[in-house]
């Protein structure tokens, strides 16, 4: 695996009180948090939109994806896998959920409202990656054997939220992040429709309509945590975005490409699925979202993190425009996950 740059690990920061306050909002968490989940029965499963192995016409069925797959530009596909292989790293997110003083699962069947979520989260992602593993496989326009080693790598790599084992840092992540995926899975749905792969576009739409549901709970718990403990969440919701908000998959890598996240973000950012114009529209949101502007009774510290928050989209849309000017340059590198044909960035 490629090296790593290397920072200071800061862990435990938060002060052990603050768990006391996620230990009170238990009963808060069962009644606002859990009703967002969707019972097993009622969930889709990933066996609605694929090929029924067990049916005489399995043989048509697959004919049909992979024909209507071909009309299916290359740099999209790139895209899907990327996009595949985060949701495939899933161990690794309930890993760092589990890291999380005053809200982990401490006997990994803990019926506290915490653990309840962080498993029955789990299993509603799990179904994204098994999905998109599945249509991608049948598709035949991918090189399955290059992106399961990268799979593989990249769970062996896990990931580096800067979270310091604190559930305010943490659920701002999460946040951040169920947007992100809901964005991206979101444009995924839409170029596929444009493509004319209709079955491609509900694949997309469903896990999309599955991450907003996870963001609603997500940003509902930080609302709940700037309702109670302003100050010390809109210091968090500050060092976070001072640290910037890393992708679950930076550290992807396919056994040869040292720079693959960076090369995998350049095709998504001109295709239009994941962009920085995104990423600072997520914090616009957020910042409305969680009303920042108007919290009062801040410290001081309090006070800068706050101006610092509340202008940080339009700082991000000035770089985002000098970023887009050096795309123009950018080169074309061949990706392992289509058999090594080139793609422009």
């Amino acid at each position: 695996m490629p090296p790593r740059e290397v920072h200071v690990q800061v862990t435990h920061s938060m002060l052990p009180q603050k768990i006391e306050i996620f230990k009170s909002l238990e009963g808060w968490a069962e009644k606002n948090i859990l009703t967002h989940l969707k019972p097993v029965e009622k969930c889709w499963q990933p066996q609605d939109f694929l090929p029924d192995p067990a049916s005489d016409g399995f043989d048509e069925q697959v004919k049909e994806l992979r024909e209507r797959a071909k009309e299916i530009p290359d740099d999209y596909f790139v895209v899907l896998v990327g996009d595949m292989i985060t949701e495939e790293a899933l161990p690794t997110y309930q890993t760092m959920l589990n890291t999380l003083d005053g809200t982990r699962d401490e006997t990994g069947a803990s019926l506290t409202s915490w653990a309840i979520w962080t498993r029955a989260w789990t299993a509603e992602e799990n179904r994204h990656g098994d999905l998109l593993n599945k249509y991608l496989y049948l598709s035949g326009r991918v090189d399955m054997k290059q992106i399961e080693k990268t799979i593989q790598y990249l769970i062996g790599s896990g990931m580096d939220p800067h979270t310091e084992n604190s559930p305010y840092r943490a659920f701002i992540y999460t946040s951040f992040q169920e947007r992100a995926t809901f964005i991206s899975h979101g444009n995924t749905a839409r170029l596929a429709k444009e493509y004319g792969d209709i079955k491609l576009a509900q694949i997309c739409g469903n896990i999309a309509s599955d991450e907003k549901r996870h963001e609603t709970a997500y940003t509902k718990i930080v609302e709940k945590l700037f309702e109670i403990d302003p100050d010390e969440t809109i210091l968090a919701f500050a060092d976070m975005m001072r640290k910037k908000i890393t992708m679950p998959a930076e550290f992807i890598y396919d056994g040869r490409d040292d720079d693959l996240f960076d090369h995998y973000s350049a095709v998504a950012q001109r295709l239009g699925v994941y962009t920085a114009k995104d990423y600072a529209d997520i914090v616009e949101f957020l910042v409305d979202r969680w009303k920042v502007k108007d919290l009062t009774g801040l410290s001081a510290d309090g006070r800068k993190a706050q101006d610092y928050v509340c202008g940080l989209s339009l700082r991000i849309r000035r770089l985002e425009e000098r970023a887009l000017e050096r795309a123009k340059q950018a080169p074309s590198i061949p990706f392992s996950w289509i058999f090594d044909r080139e793609l422009k960035l």
